[in-house]
C-alpha cells in the first residue's frame, strides 16, 4: 500500500484527491495539509511514501516546503501537482528535490501511475514539463561575461589594481572601471572580492 500526504490550499482539491485515492485499495491517504509548513510538519509525523505537493500556497509555498523536507532528510517522494508549467515554477521545484512534476489537468489514470512510479523512486514529468526541460538543455543560456570582462576579472583575481589591469590590457583606467561595473551587474554582486568569488563559484574563472 502506498501511503500519501496531500498538500494543497484549496479544500475542494484536497477532498477530490483524497476521495480518488481512498477509492483505490492500493493507496492510503494519511493526511492533508493546507500550506507548506503544515505539509512539513505532517510529513515528519506521518512519514508518507509520497507527498502530492501544490506549489502556490500561503505562508510557506511548495518549493520552500520541498527544500525544507530535503534539508531535514525526509525520504518521502514528492510529486508536484500544480497548474503552472513555466520555468519559474518547474526549475526551482525540481532543483529543490521534487521527484516529479504533473499538471492538475492530468487524467486520473495518469495521476495514479505517476504516484506509483514516484513511490518507486522514478522521476515523473508531464509532457509539457518534459518538453520545457528538453528545450532548456538544447538551448543553454548565453555566456554571462564577455571575453574582455573575463580578462579584467582574471587580473583583479590576481590582485591587480584598476590601473595595473588597464596597463596589462592596454586600456584606460576608466574603461576597466566600466567593465567592472558591468561585471558586478551581471554577477549580481557589489564589489571586487564578491565578483571574484562568484566567478569562481560559477566556473567562469579557474585557479591558476
Amino acid at each position: 500500500m502506498i501511503r500519501l500526504l496531500i498538500a494543497d490550499d484549496h479544500p475542494v482539491v484536497r477532498d477530490g484527491l483524497s476521495g480518488m485515492f481512498a477509492a483505490d485499495p492500493e493507496f492510503e491517504v494519511l493526511g492533508e495539509a493546507a500550506d507548506g509548513a503544515e505539509a512539513v510538519r505532517l510529513a515528519h509525523a506521518l512519514r508518507p511514501d509520497v507527498i502530492l505537493m501544490d506549489l502556490r500556497m500561503p505562508g510557506m509555498d511548495g518549493v520552500a516546503a520541498i527544500g525544507e523536507l530535503a534539508r531535514r532528510g525526509n525520504d518521502a517522494r514528492i510529486l508536484v501537482l500544480t497548474t503552472y508549467d513555466t520555468d519559474g515554477y518547474v526549475l526551482p521545484a525540481i532543483e529543490a528535490g521534487a521527484t516529479g512534476y504533473l499538471l492538475k489537468d492530468a487524467p486520473r489514470d495518469e495521476l495514479l501511475r505517476a504516484v506509483r512510479a514516484a513511490a518507486q523512486g522514478q522521476s515523473v514529468l508531464s509532457p509539457a514539463v518534459a518538453a520545457l526541460l528538453m528545450n532548456r538543455v538544447r538551448a543553454p543560456g548565453p555566456e554571462p561575461l564577455s571575453p574582455r570582462e573575463r580578462e579584467v576579472l582574471a587580473l583583479v583575481a590576481d590582485g591587480k589594481t584598476n590601473r595595473e589591469a588597464a596597463a596589462c590590457l592596454f586600456l584606460s583606467e576608466a574603461t576597466v572601471k566600466s567593465h567592472l561595473l558591468n561585471i558586478y551587474a551581471k554577477l549580481e554582486v557589489g564589489d571586487r572580492a564578491s565578483a571574484v568569488a562568484e566567478a569562481f563559484r560559477r566556473g567562469l574563472l579557474t585557479p591558476r
